[in-house]
């Protein structure tokens, strides 16, 4: 079963009190999202594996450590863009690729409209990105997609997280761990997560 991290961090904390806040203008709201996303990203990189390197400082040879694994963002559009940057912050170096879905009205099942991935992404842990893990649908289904085309290692980040949502992720991929920044207990009858903090997406566009 894979592991649900919910932080506790008190940075965190502070900044979801922003984040939930209705007040909160989408200029800031963006800020903070990046912020909290940087945060997690830290938490959740804590197991990546390390090889030995040596590197000259001014005075003498340090024997040092570094990442040992490529890595990738994949953010799921549009929301999970606003998390980008803040992964970035951390990780220079990785590469970034974009997964767009849409619900399918008759079937309501998730739908792939757009798909750019870097070209070695099988060879990279994958950080998928989207603010809320509502019902998990969406989720579920593009970790389907990036495995379809080789993806081993994925972490799923957001920054909230609903009871459904976690459990259809454990059950449907085990091998994925989730990381949130808070954990609300329901979700209403709209499938949004309660208290939550609105659309993401609308809030980080100003689209609302």
């Amino acid at each position: 079963m894979s592991k649900l991290f919910v932080s506790e961090h008190p940075m965190i904390q502070s900044k979801m009190a922003m984040l939930r806040n209705k007040e909160t203008g989408s200029k800031e709201f963006r800020e903070i999202i990046g912020e909290v996303a940087m945060l997690l990203c830290y938490e959740a990189t804590r197991d990546l594996p390390l090889t030995d390197i040596e590197v000259e400082t001014p005075v003498a040879m340090a024997q040092c450590r570094t990442i040992d694994t490529k890595l990738a963002i994949v953010p799921i559009l549009r929301a999970g863009i606003g998390m980008t940057d803040g992964l970035l912050n951390l990780m220079p170096n990785a590469k970034i690729g974009h997964i767009g879905l849409y619900r399918d009205p008759e079937t309501l099942n998730p739908v792939e409209y757009y798909c750019k991935l870097p070209c070695d992404v099988e060879e990279r842990t994958v950080f998928l990105t989207d603010p809320m893990l509502a019902t998990g649908g969406t989720a579920e289904a593009a970790i389907g997609f990036l495995k379809d085309r080789g993806v081993k290692n994925i972490i799923m980040l957001c920054i909230l997280a609903a009871p459904d949502g976690v459990k259809r992720i454990q059950e449907a991929h085990p091998d994925v761990d989730i990381y949130a920044a808070a954990y609300d207990g329901k979700l209403n009858d709209h499938g949004y997560i309660v208290p939550g903090l609105g659309d993401a997406g609308d809030r980080i566009f100003g689209t609302k």
